[in-house]
């Protein structure tokens, strides 16, 4: 199981999506005129829910190394819902009036380069397979 190089990118893309609930994705002033206000994925709910999701299907899909079509379908399940939790966040920064980005936001795009990582992990694997079915 570990030995495959996609279990380790689904293992760090789960990682990267647990830490985004800690640590701030942006600082800023909200309209309310809360200075240094940090906007994270535990107090929103929707944020949060989305968030969990995406890192228990990267641990889930760790353990179907025996199905590589239905591994490779919740990587590409994973990336989508990683977007539009990207897409959620950039709803609620617009909240804000003035501010920036924090550095633990790459966190996000962590996410994504692990699950796409992941994909051409389980294509190569897949590719692998298929060739040596064809040598016997």
């Amino acid at each position: 199981m570990l030995q495959r190089i996609q279990s380790i990118w689904l293992l760090l893309a789960s990682l990267c999506a647990f830490l985004t609930l800690k640590l701030p994705t942006y600082s800023g002033t909200t309209p309310d005129g809360i200075p240094s206000s940090e906007l994270m994925g535990m107090p929103n709910f929707l944020l949060t829910v989305l968030t969990v999701i995406i890192g228990v299907l990267a641990l889930i899909t760790i353990f179907l190394y025996g199905n590589r079509k239905l591994q490779f379908r919740l990587c590409l399940l994973g990336i989508l819902l990683e977007i539009v939790l990207i897409i959620l966040y950039y709803l609620e920064i617009k909240n804000y009036s003035e501010g920036t980005i924090s550095l633990t936001s790459i966190f996000h795009a962590g996410v994504l380069l692990f699950f796409v990582l992941a994909a051409k992990g389980i294509t190569n694997d897949d590719k692998i397979m298929r060739e040596s079915e064809r040598l016997r």
